[in-house]
């Protein structure tokens, strides 16, 4: 439970952030209705290479590739990611994924996103199936989110942290599981009601708070 003294303090820190979430939520909700399948894809790229090593290097490494996301191979994508990034063998992933979403779906990423009804379905989709690769809960959230999708929270080592130090949580480490995701959600979003903001808020709050920087 977390105590009222906490609960003010955190408003009183929405307070003081709420407009730049607000700014960086209509960002996202922009890309979500304007993006082409192009873009979709970079956004999907960028959070591939976001896993593990977070957003800053997730930022460069994409302007590295962005030019070659739909047409590089892996070693040209590797060799720029060389330096940059701490894995650059997942340039991999990204052209696994690219090859399978054309294969599959004529890499329409558009009408995929929009085919889903259901929101549980879709990141799903995007966390679990074998030819999406280096994803997983978190990542297919931020994606997600990125492109204007508000359901869902991202709990990576920070918003982990954070919540464990609230007493939202029992451990500070991310939820191993897709079940374990799924509950710490639900208790992050029993204490965004009490605070009377959305869960991605409430998500963004967390993180600009463990970083002193707003999500992107």
């Amino acid at each position: 439970m977390v105590s009222s003294e906490t609960l003010k303090g955190l408003r009183a820190e929405y307070e003081r952030v709420k407009e730049p979430i607000a700014a960086r939520l209509d960002e996202f909700r922009k890309t979500g209705e304007n993006a082409d399948d192009g873009k979709i894809f970079e956004e999907l790229a960028f959070c591939i290479l976001t896993s593990a090593v977070g957003p800053k290097v997730g930022l460069r490494s994409i302007a590295a590739i962005k030019d070659i996301l739909r047409d590089g191979s892996a070693g040209e994508m590797a060799a720029r990611l060389e330096g940059i990034h701490k894995y650059p063998e997942k340039a991999g992933f990204i052209v696994h994924t690219r090859d399978y979403l054309e294969k599959e779906y004529g890499f329409r990423l558009r009408d995929l996103v929009r085919s889903f009804d259901d929101r549980k379905a879709l990141r799903d989709f995007f966390a679990l199936s074998k030819d999406i690769k280096g994803l997983g809960y978190t990542q297919a959230s931020h994606f997600l989110r990125n492109i204007g999708y508000t359901d869902y929270a991202i709990l990576d080592k920070n918003v982990a942290r954070m919540l464990h130090e609230l007493g939202v949580t029992d451990s500070e480490k991310p939820p191993s599981t897709g079940k374990k995701y799924v509950e710490t959600e639900e208790k992050m979003k029993a204490l965004s009601d009490e605070l009377g903001i959305s869960l991605v808020e409430l998500d963004m709050l967390l993180w600009s708070f463990k970083t002193g920087r707003i999500p992107v």
